[in-house]
């Protein structure tokens, strides 16, 4: 949701006329998180999406309108009781405020785009705080470190891989990590790891993983993944034992990392641990949602 706000930079340094509609009001399900935005300048063209279904075109227009006449506007759009439609599959009902930014938001759309540190933004009586981005730390630059930082910037994390190895850590090799850390697990990770921070150790080499599993359970980060075999996961948590570590933080460690979605491929075991993330992150039980009843959206989505 927030490379609209990098989008909104360009434009204002364009110069280009545009509006933003902001989502500030949400009701029932949770189809996008509030502060959610979309761009639309003057001719139509669309950066982004609010998850408004039919609607859609509805916001576009008013977005053209304030990009032209610079009038902010307000839209109530309930998607529950659609007479026509009978209701959409969401079931939502929202607020969304279209506004035309002046030139010196560029600044705060910027800051709202890199995430680094919580960002206020403000329209009118609106006010919205964009934490900054949760940290996920890939220990061991493999080729599943790569995948997992191709997939996990498209889920707003800022994504570091840690690995000392010189001809291992390049930008080559990790081409979508924001940051290459060449450096011993246990030199880095203590000063960083917090409830913002999701770990996992790639590395299937005891010299790696024992270090950043030390760091990682005495941290309050929320998700440990380790990957590797049963045998090397017994194998980890023995040494660690014998280190004196108890079984009761032992089981903190999400090993082997992921959900059983059968994947075989590189880029399957990556979406399988990203879906437990996930799942850790938003409350999610991981389960079918034929399996489940009620609203598919979450009432409360924070960011």
């Amino acid at each position: 949701m927030r490379d609209v706000f990098g989008i909104t930079a360009g434009w204002l340094d364009q110069k280009r006329r545009f509006a933003l509609a902001t989502l500030a009001e949400l009701r029932e399900a949770a189809t996008a998180p509030i502060g959610t935005t979309i761009a639309v300048d003057e001719t139509g063209r669309v950066f982004g999406n609010i998850g408004a279904g039919c609607y859609e075109s509805d916001i576009v227009t008013a977005c053209m309108q304030t990009a032209r006449d610079g009038q902010m506007r307000r839209l109530d759009i309930n998607l529950v009781g659609d007479d026509v439609f009978g209701g959409t599959a969401c079931g939502a009902a929202m607020q969304l405020l279209v506004w035309r930014p002046e030139p010196a938001f560029a600044q705060t759309a910027r800051d709202i785009a890199a995430g680094r540190e919580a960002t206020r933004l403000k329209i009118d009586e609106f006010e919205h705080i964009f934490p900054p981005k949760d940290r996920l730390i890939l220990v061991g630059a493999t080729t599943l470190a790569a995948e997992l930082a191709a997939f996990a910037g498209r889920l707003d994390f800022h994504v570091v891989v840690v690995d000392p190895r010189p001809a291992f850590a390049t930008k080559e090799r990790m081409a979508d990590a924001h940051e290459i850390v060449r450096a011993w697990p246990d030199e880095y990770l203590p000063g960083v790891l917090s409830e913002r921070t999701a770990l996992v150790v790639l590395s299937h080499d005891p010299k790696f993983d024992l270090p950043a599993l030390r760091c990682a359970l005495h941290s309050n980060a929320p998700y440990i993944g380790l990957l590797g075999s049963r045998r090397s996961q017994a194998a980890r948590r023995a040494s660690l034992q014998e280190e004196g570590l108890k079984e009761a933080a032992l089981a903190r460690i999400h090993g082997p990392a992921g959900l059983d979605l059968g994947g075989v491929t590189v880029a399957e075991t990556a979406l399988s641990i990203l879906a437990e993330i996930v799942a850790m992150r938003r409350g999610g039980e991981g389960a079918p949602l034929t399996s489940a009843s009620g609203a598919i959206h979450r009432t409360v989505c924070v960011q």
